[in-house]
């Protein structure tokens, strides 16, 4: 673990928060790697990292408040000290991929946010789709829609109509994929009844899929078991899966997964 000194805070969205911090390792990851953040005196938990700056050894998380641990964080300032380990995991691929779209929802934009970056970078052909409640819970919108150097397609979606199209996302992703046949790669993060849908709606259409997994991490390096799908180590094997893969653990994915006393717990 290295102790860092918290850069900068900034508000997101409703009850979101992104901290940045200077760390040469987390900086270097790749999109889609995770990090164990440790609160003094309250706990250590798993976040995405949701913005990488090699050049300046930058990086950030971001984080929605929502238990103990998170509200502790959304408390700290700008000098305050955080732990940090990892990257740890497998990320996102995007190497033999020229046309993809992109399904983020909820928070889960944070882990997408560095991989548009780089798809961008690479001068890929981009279909981004985001999707939220309403207005005031959609991440990253503007840094996210102001796509210039390359192709790219954005539609966002709110469940209450206050922005964009009114519904979920996965029905704009039902209605595309016919009319757009030729993605190579559907990249997507968000709540995992959203990527379930989006599983089976690659099957349906035969189109790669990556998605990025959450679920209980301690030990973050493949030993404790509490991250458990099947059998993938999600720290260690992922977080990010392939739809292949996904298709030797569907009686789990978008059902359940491992509490901390092992029990299986309602996704």
């Amino acid at each position: 673990m290295r102790t860092v000194a918290i850069a900068n805070v900034r508000d997101e969205c409703a009850d979101v928060k992104s901290f940045t911090f200077s760390d040469r390792l987390c900086a270097s990851a790749e999109p889609g790697q995770f990090v164990m953040i440790w609160i003094p005196g309250v706990d250590e938990v798993p976040m995405s990292l949701s913005r990488l700056n090699p050049a300046a050894t930058l990086a950030a998380v971001t984080v929605k408040r929502v238990g103990e641990a998170t509200t502790a964080l959304h408390r700290l300032k700008v000098c305050d000290v955080i732990g940090v380990r990892g990257p740890f995991g497998r990320g996102y691929d995007i190497s033999r991929f020229q046309k993809v779209m992109i399904v983020g929802g909820g928070t889960g934009v944070a882990s997408l946010a560095p991989l548009v970056e780089l798809l961008v970078k690479r001068k890929k052909e981009i279909t981004l789709m985001l999707g939220a409640k309403s207005r005031d819970e959609l991440l990253f919108l503007d840094r996210l829609t102001s796509l210039s150097r390359v192709k790219s397609r954005v539609v966002v979606t709110t469940e209450d109509a206050s922005y964009g199209l009114q519904g979920l996302v996965t029905t704009q992703v039902e209605n595309s994929l016919p009319k757009r046949k030729e993605f190579d790669m559907i990249y997507a993060c968000g709540p995992e009844r959203m990527m379930h849908k989006m599983f089976l709606l690659s099957k349906r259409f035969s189109v790669h899929l990556q998605v990025s997994l959450e679920r209980f991490m301690r030990c973050a390096i493949g030993i404790c078991g509490t991250c458990l799908i099947g059998r993938y180590r999600v720290c260690r094997d992922g977080p990010v899966f392939s739809s292949e893969q996904l298709l030797e653990v569907e009686d789990e994915f978008g059902r359940f997964r491992l509490g901390f006393d092992g029990q299986r717990l309602p996704v």
